[in-house]
C-alpha cells in the first residue's frame, strides 16, 4: 500500500490494538487471551482468536514478559549429547514446552570437564535471561553435584540417575539457592532386575558384565543392580570395566579377555550384558572375528535400544529406557513448579528420584544357555 494512505504497511507487524479494534474488544481482553486467563468468556474468547488469525498477529515475548513477570524460557543445561537417550529426552522436553507457549534456552556442556564454577556461569547466562526454571540433564557425578550446588532462586528439575559416587541425599544436603527443586530418571535399577530373572529363566548362570565409564551415574546404577541381580538370582559373574561407551573401546576389551581365556583354557560364559548398546557393538565384532557364534555359542545383551541395532545380525536384545517419556515428564514437573500443572504421578520413586519405566526388549542375539559338558 502506498506511504500516506492511511493504511497499515505490510511490512508492519499488527499491534494487539489492531487485534481489539478487529474483535471490538479492549486491549487489555486480548492480553488476556493471549496469556489463556480464565476471566474472558468463550464467546470472546473466540472473536479475538479469530481476529489474531485474521491478522496473523504474533505476541511479543518481550511485552507478555513484562505484563506477566515472567520471560515463559525454560533454561537448559545438558550433559551427554553425544549420546541417543540425552538427546531423544531433549527433543521431548522442547516439544512439551512448545505446546505450553514456552521457550527452551539450551546449552550444551562437556559432562567430563564441567565444574561448579563452570556450571554457575552457565546459569549466570540464563539468568541475564530472566528464565523462568532450570532444567539440568547431569549425567556424570561431577554435573549432579554441580546442578544440586548451583545458586539459583527459580525452581529446577534436574534428570539424573539413582546411584553413583555420590549419593542422591549427599547431593542434596549440599543443595544452595532457594528455588524448589525435583528429581527424574529410568527406573534402571528395575530393568536391570527383570533382566537378570530373563537371563536365568534361559539357563544362563555365567554371564560377564561390561560397565560403563565410573564417573558415570548411568554406569553406577546398572553396575550396582547387577551385582544385587546376581546375587538374587545366583549367577556367578565377572565384571570388565570400560573407560568409555565407545564399541572400539568394548572391541578391544572382548579380545583380550577371548585370548586370555584361550591361553588358560577356561571356557567363556554362556551370555555377555553390556552397559549399553555401543559396546555391544564391539563385543559383537571381536565374537564374530573368533568365530564365536551370536546367540549359538555365546548370548549378548545391550542396553538403551539405539536405532538400528534392531538390524544387527542377529538383532540385538536390549533394555529400552523410556526417555521420551522421561522428556515429558521431566517438562511437566517444570510446569507444575510454576504453578500450571500437577506434579508427575511416577510408577516408582527411588531415592527422591521420580522413575520411568525402562522394557527388556527380547531379540535373537539372546537365546539359551549351551549345557556344556
Amino acid at each position: 500500500m502506498p506511504a500516506g494512505s492511511g493504511g497499515r504497511s505490510r511490512s508492519k507487524r499488527p499491534s494487539m490494538f489492531e487485534v481489539a479494534r478487529l474483535a471490538g474488544v479492549s486491549h487489555q481482553t486480548v492480553s488476556r487471551v493471549i496469556n489463556n486467563s480464565k476471566d474472558v468468556s468463550p464467546a470472546t474468547r473466540i472473536k479475538v482468536q479469530q481476529a489474531i488469525r485474521k491478522l496473523g498477529y504474533r505476541p511479543s515475548n518481550s511485552a507478555r514478559a513484562l505484563a506477566s513477570s515472567r520471560s515463559r524460557t525454560i533454561g537448559l543445561v545438558a550433559g551427554g549429547v553425544s549420546l541417543f537417550g540425552p538427546v531423544s529426552s531433549i527433543t521431548a522436553i522442547e516439544t512439551v514446552a512448545r505446546s505450553h507457549g514456552l521457550f527452551m534456552s539450551v546449552m550444551m556442556v562437556d559432562e567430563s570437564a564441567c565444574t561448579l564454577a563452570g556450571f554457575q556461569e552457565l546459569c549466570g547466562t540464563f539468568l541475564e535471561q530472566n528464565v523462568d526454571a532450570f532444567i539440568f540433564l547431569t549425567p556424570t557425578d561431577t554435573m549432579f553435584q554441580a546442578a544440586c550446588q548451583v545458586e539459583v532462586s527459580q525452581p529446577r528439575v534436574i534428570v539424573t540417575s539413582t546411584h553413583g559416587i555420590t549419593s542422591v541425599e549427599e547431593a542434596l544436603s549440599r543443595r544452595r539457592g532457594d528455588g524448589q527443586i525435583a528429581l527424574t530418571g529410568i527406573d534402571q535399577w528395575g530393568a536391570v532386575q527383570r533382566l537378570a530373572r530373563l537371563l536365568v529363566s534361559r539357563g544362563h548362570r555365567r554371564v560377564l558384565y561390561m560397565a560403563g565409564p565410573d564417573q558415570w551415574r548411568d554406569a553406577a546404577t546398572r553396575l550396582a543392580s547387577w551385582k544385587v541381580a546376581c546375587a538374587r538370582c545366583r549367577i556367578r559373574t565377572a565384571v570388565v570395566h570400560a573407560r568409555s561407551w565407545e564399541a572400539g573401546e568394548s572391541y578391544t576389551l572382548m579380545n583380550h579377555l577371548i585370548d586370555q581365556r584361550g591361553m588358560s583354557g577356561t571356557s567363556l560364559p554362556s551370555a555377555v550384558v553390556t552397559a549399553n548398546d555401543n559396546q555391544a557393538v564391539g563385543v559383537a565384532r571381536s565374537l564374530k572375528e573368533h568365530g564365536i557364534r551370536i546367540p549359538s555359542d555365546i548370548s549378548l545383551v545391550g542396553f538403551d535400544d539405539v536405532p538400528t541395532v534392531d538390524n544387527m545380525f542377529p538383532p540385538l536384545a536390549t533394555v529400552r529406557p523410556r526417555f521420551e517419556d522421561l522428556g515429558v515428564a521431566t517438562m511437566r514437573q517444570v510446569l507444575a513448579l510454576l504453578h500450571q500443572g500437577q506434579p508427575v504421578d511416577f510408577p516408582v520413586t527411588h531415592h527422591g528420584v521420580g522413575l520411568i519405566q525402562a522394557d527388556v526388549i527380547q531379540r535373537r542375539s539372546l537365546g539359551y544357555a549351551i549345557k556344556r559338558l
